[in-house]
């Protein structure tokens, strides 16, 4: 295995997903039963239009009826982020290594032909990685004049001569 190696063999592909037509409210219990933190909605063609998170469902409990009561009428397409980044599913455990450490999210809609296929999360990409080191660590002689430094923020104040 290579960090060129595809995201394929490493995504979720058994994924809990939500029609736009849903119930907000059914689309909720759902994430709540089911312990997950959100997941992909697409229509009828398996073609992703969204996703539902738990940030998305707090909305729902916000807009609610007056007296304090929780409330938000409405579908899945009325609460969902319908502007998703996604990742192909010929993208390199590296690449997506790069994407998630340049973003906010946890996780990404892997797509293959415009249809989804699967999802990748940061935990997935990281178990992939972990596999890639080697048994025995290599440091070539030159580095050894450029080995890292202990980090000055690590020493404390009071470290080193004085």
């Amino acid at each position: 295995m290579n960090g060129n190696e595809s995201i394929s063999t490493h995504m979720a592909t058994r994924l809990i997903t939500f029609k736009p037509d849903t119930d907000i409210w059914d689309a909720l219990k759902v994430i709540v039963t089911n312990k997950i933190s959100g997941g992909p909605v697409i229509n009828d063609q398996k073609e992703l239009v969204g996703m539902l998170s738990e940030a998305d469902c707090m909305r729902v409990i916000l807009e609610g009826n007056y007296n304090n009561q929780p409330g938000g009428v409405g579908t899945v397409s009325d609460f969902m982020t319908s502007n998703v980044t996604t990742i192909d599913i010929k993208t390199t455990l590296l690449e997506t290594a790069y994407s998630f450490a340049h973003s906010k999210y946890k996780r990404f809609p892997v797509l293959e032909k415009g249809k989804l296929v699967g999802q990748i999360s940061r935990s997935d990409v990281l178990r992939a990685i972990a596999k890639l080191r080697p048994s025995v660590e290599v440091k070539p002689d030159s580095w050894k004049i450029r080995m890292p430094m202990v980090n000055a923020s690590k020493q404390g104040r009071h470290s080193g001569s004085a």
